[in-house]
């Protein structure tokens, strides 16, 4: 175990140069990169065009068949028929121009009568004034009357109506001549309600026809009617091509993309690879494997950004340099160790154990840095173990990420973290392990059940099993590596300065029974060390342990400190100032030393040898320069060092604070107040503060925690009657 302890030491110091601090990252992502290289390697697939496949092939990932969606939407577009629209005011047009057909007829008719009536007056008047007869005035004949309607109606009109019809028109009687109208105009309105396409009209033409054969009508105004009523008839049925275009587009738009879904079955097993099957492969990038190098390139940038993130935390972390290189490197190795364990039972998915994967202790390095280091850091490892397992544990899965298992293996690790955030004993390892257990299992079953697949009651039994299995081994290991990475690399976690805080612990027990004075001194300094540290952000739990040892030097002559002096005689009223001082002195000395020689940690042995400083004995001082000695004030000061941290240095105050308050009888808060900040500022003006990053805010902080602590310890008490009575008798 030393010479472990001493060869991390030496990497450690390695690691203040840049150079190695590079080659640890550089290291570790060559660990990360050939863990994973082979879970993204594109599998070489022997496909040609027009072969037989020799396993039954997926599609590695999800892609648009932006072939098959085009072809499909040419076929939605294809399947759209033709719009075409009534166009309703033909009908009205057509009847309109029957209607003026029939109007010019009756207006030839009506400007012939009144023209000849015009005549026959003149004409009179002309014979009453001559005497004479009048003349007979003659009627236009037929022809002449066709001529004057003919110049009524349009060229278009007249060459397609003959002249037998608008001389039927023209021989018809007013009144016949009406009803014709009404007859033809209402049949056409009639057909030409209902579609007429261009191949409809002549059927259309034929139904007007029979309908006016039906008529009453003569025959000469018959025969005009049907002819008017075939001319008036017309298609009304049109192509609306931007009505049309709409239709297709809508037809298109609504067509879902073709996509190939990534597990989806490409080509069965002995199924010959057609055109659209090799073009299906070639799409999803299974038929050129070999040049392929952008999941090289997914996985380069997946482990720069691991690595990058590690160092920003570590980077931040504000802690002594020391450590930080500590946590490091302890970091990595664990990784490092977590890696290469999911490698080696990823190797298991080539004996068709696919679901090996819930067998690995995903909680084991989650807790090891949840107890060696802290919680946040034991978060951000399990996010990268979620990544690397995904990655790692793919085999056996269509695609590059096994979500189930990150999935297991992100739950299983902050289920550690949350059992271990409040039972930090050593003990309470393996009931995290059983608690790891339960999680996993019910993580496993609710994937099982998401699922909805059918499995028999052996499957199940394994699925337990294997929860079971990761949730006890990852306890187990933790509980096994915990010594080697505490021993190796000096580190002091919270479960074992829970351990040393048992007073059980022989050096404990040592105090508490050759030194009960010292041992009550030293849980009260505790007390006021640990509220303060918690008050300032240091670390108080490791306040609060140092405390229980800081004296323990005084156990080698426990009855020359005050505190141990019970109903004895002070041994220093007997002997020399320099004496005295010498065997005060000696005690933080001895107190490390002993530490050691019991191989405990070094921060408690900082604290031992750092929580006096170089402060000077001014009793001892005082009392040989009464005595007339010659002496020098630096050999009546403790050897040191000065304390380095913001622990001892607090305990340092606190040592003294709570010296001085108990000499002193029915202390107010005033004067515990004035007792606490005197002792700071002779501690800043003696330099005991000088070589700690303590700041005088959070000075003005821990004097304020002291004085609470102290004031609820010496509070006031009511003087009950029996105690009164007590004090009269005795009077």
């Amino acid at each position: 175990m030393e010479k472990l302890q001493r060869n991390m030491a030496k990497i450690r110091n390695l690691l203040n140069v840049k150079i190695f601090k590079l080659l640890l990252f550089v290291v570790l992502g060559i660990v990360l990169y050939f863990s994973m290289f082979a879970n993204v390697r594109p599998e070489m697939l022997n496909l040609s065009l027009f072969s037989v496949s020799e396993q039954t092939i997926r599609s590695p990932i999800t892609v648009e068949d932006k072939e098959s969606t085009e072809l499909k939407k040419k076929e939605a577009e294809n399947q759209v028929q033709d719009v075409y629209v009534v166009k309703k005011e033909i009908a009205q047009n057509r009847v309109d121009l029957v209607t003026s057909i029939f109007s010019s007829a009756t207006e030839v008719n009506d400007e012939i009568e009144e023209d000849m009536a015009d005549r026959e007056r003149a004409a009179e008047e002309l014979a009453e004034s001559t005497d004479d007869e009048a003349a007979g005035i003659e009627e236009p004949t037929i022809d002449e009357k066709l001529s004057l309607m003919k110049e009524k109606l349009t060229e278009g009109v007249t060459k397609e109506v003959s002249d037998q019809s608008l001389r039927a028109l023209l021989q018809a009687g007013q009144d016949e001549l009406s009803i014709a109208q009404d007859l033809t105009v209402t049949t056409i309105n009639n057909v030409m309600q209902s579609r007429i396409p261009a191949d409809e009209v002549e059927n259309a033409k034929k139904r007007l026809e029979e309908e006016l054969k039906l008529t009453s009508m003569s025959t000469g105004l018959k025969t005009a009617a049907i002819e008017l009523g075939r001319y008036a008839v017309y298609q009304n049925e049109f192509y609306d091509p931007a009505a049309t275009q709409e239709m297709r587009q809508q037809a298109v738009e609504s067509v879902e993309p073709v996509k190939i879904l990534q597990g989806q079955i490409l080509v069965e097993q002995n199924q010959l690879i057609s055109r659209d099957v090799y073009r299906q492969l070639d799409l999803v990038g299974l038929t050129d494997n070999e040049n392929s190098i952008q999941s090289y390139i997914g996985l380069l940038l997946m482990i720069v950004l691991i690595l990058g993130a590690i160092y920003y935390y570590f980077h931040e972390h504000n802690v002594s340099e020391e450590k930080k290189q500590s946590q490091l490197l302890l970091f990595s190795l664990i990784l490092i160790l977590s890696t290469l364990l999911m490698k080696a039972i990823s190797f298991f998915h080539d004996l068709d154990y696919s679901e090996i994967v819930y067998i690995f202790p995903a909680a084991m390095g989650v807790m090891l840095i949840k107890i060696l280091i802290d919680e946040k850091l034991a978060i951000f490892f399990t996010i990268i173990s979620t990544v690397c397992g995904c990655i790692i544990f793919n085999e056996g899965i269509t695609g590059t990420l096994h979500v189930t298992a990150g999935i297991y293996i992100l739950c299983s690790g902050m289920a550690g973290i949350l059992f271990l955030t409040n039972h930090n004993h050593r003990s309470k390892i393996l009931q995290a392990g059983l608690f790891v257990s339960i999680v996993n299992i019910i993580v496993i079953f609710s994937l099982l059940f998401l699922r909805n697949g059918q499995y028999d009651p052996l499957e199940y039994g394994f699925y337990f099993a294997a929860a079971l299995i990761s949730g006890i081994a990852s306890a187990v290991l933790t509980i096994g590596f915990l010594p080697f990475f505490e021993t190796g690399f000096g580190m002091l976690s919270a479960m074992k300065l829970i351990e040393l805080s048992n007073p059980n612990h022989p050096l404990l027990r040592k105090i508490l029974t050759e030194a009960p004075g010292t041992y009550h001194h030293s849980v009260m300094v505790a007390n006021l060390s640990d509220s303060a540290c918690e008050a300032i952000g240091a670390d108080g739990l490791l306040a609060r342990v140092g405390c229980y040892y800081h004296d323990i030097g005084k156990t080698k002559r426990p009855q020359f400190f005050i505190e141990n002096q019970m109903n004895i005689e002070n041994p220093h009223d007997r002997l020399p100032p320099q004496t005295s001082k010498n065997i005060i002195i000696a005690h933080a000395a001895d107190g490390a030393e002993l530490l050691r020689k019991h191989k405990m940690p070094k921060e408690i042995v900082d604290i031992a040898e750092q929580h006096h400083g170089t402060t000077m004995l001014k009793f001892f001082y005082f009392k040989a320069k009464e005595k007339g000695l010659d002496v020098k004030e630096e050999d009546y000061r403790y050897p040191g060092p000065k304390a380095q941290t913001k622990e001892a240095a607090v305990i340092g105050i606190a040592d003294s604070v709570e010296a001085a308050v108990r000499s002193m009888s029915n202390p107010t808060p005033e004067q515990i107040e004035d007792l606490i900040k005197k002792i700071i500022a002779d501690r800043l003006q003696d330099g005991q503060l000088n070589e700690c990053d303590l700041t005088l805010k959070e000075l003005d902080i821990v004097a304020q925690s002291f004085s609470e602590t102290l004031n609820g310890i010496f509070h006031s008490r009511i003087e009950y009657p029996e105690m009164t009575k007590q004090k009269v008798k005795e009077a």
